[in-house]
């Protein structure tokens, strides 16, 4: 099996993926369109990308690529604890309050907020597409007094030196990654399994009547079936058009969520499910 992924290599996406797939060929890509379009285009059987941060919520661009720009399924999460570290070259060492700037994917560097703005307020914060990106980039530039947030595989990796650890705003800093294939079937990985989830992604009509997610919402209220999440992301029609993603702890065989979405088509909304799957919990480093 190969298996795409966020990278380069030591990124927390690469960690998890280490765990969930021990045995697969793991491919390194920039950018998660990369990892997905790789999946589409069968150059991978499997891709794995961060779907949202316990801190910063949902990744816009990997929801809005599945919404809109590939027809993959979900078919196991990976929920991974994240520690954010300060590293820097061991030649700025001794010089690491200085540092002129600090790189990170932009989802780090918010995770961090506090703590950069009353540590190194005013310097240049400069994301980069990956954790791991950032620390290759203060690898090889050992000239530039620069900083990297990151984890400890990442400093591991590109030896860098931990100067300040676990810097991220709140203690309780998870994220999700989702494994995504082009068929649906649910994957069963060698991890310790929690619940089962289904995600939707659920148009409503497009008639401008009150009452159209209350609608939405009592289709699964009153079959007392529990949602994790429910957030809405543009449609790119228009002001005001949206569509909504929707995690229910339940799998998708029971006759209840068949109800559900029955219900749902019923008054007029389009329903697309994303997959049915386990969720799984990932070791820290």
């Amino acid at each position: 099996m190969k298996v795409a992924y966020l990278g380069p290599e030591a990124s927390f996406t690469h960690h998890a993926v280490k765990k969930a797939f021990a045995e697969a060929e793991l491919v390194s890509y920039d950018t998660i369109p990369d990892c997905l379009e790789a999946l589409t285009a069968s150059q991978a059987d499997r891709a794995v990308v961060p779907l949202e941060n316990a801190l910063e919520g949902s990744v816009p661009i990997t929801v809005d690529y599945l919404f809109h720009d590939v027809d993959v399924h979900i078919t196991a999460e990976l929920v991974s604890p994240i520690e954010q570290h300060l590293m820097v070259h061991p030649l700025n060492q001794s010089r690491w309050e200085s540092v002129s700037k600090i790189k990170s994917h932009s989802h780090a560097l918010a995770q961090c907020h506090k703590y950069l703005y009353y540590r190194f307020r005013g310097r240049t914060l400069e994301p980069s597409t990956s954790t791991a990106a950032a620390a290759r980039y203060v690898s090889e530039h050992p000239d530039e007094n620069v900083g990297a947030i990151g984890n400890a595989l990442a400093a591991r990796t590109y030896g860098l030196t931990i100067v300040e650890e676990n810097i991220h705003d709140f203690h309780f800093n998870h994220t999700r990654f989702v494994v995504l294939s082009r068929e649906s079937s649910a994957d069963s990985l060698a991890l310790e399994g929690g619940s089962q989830k289904s995600t939707l992604m659920v148009t409503l009509p497009s008639d401008d009547r009150p009452g159209k997610l209350h609608q939405v919402l009592s289709a699964f209220s009153w079959r007392h079936l529990n949602l994790s999440k429910i957030e809405s992301r543009p449609l790119k029609t228009g002001l005001g058009n949206y569509f909504f993603i929707i995690d229910v702890e339940q799998a998708m065989e029971g006759v209840l969520m068949k109800g559900a979405i029955d219900e749902l088509e019923a008054v007029g909304c389009t329903v697309k499910v994303l997959g049915s799957y386990q969720k799984y919990s990932i070791p820290a480093n």
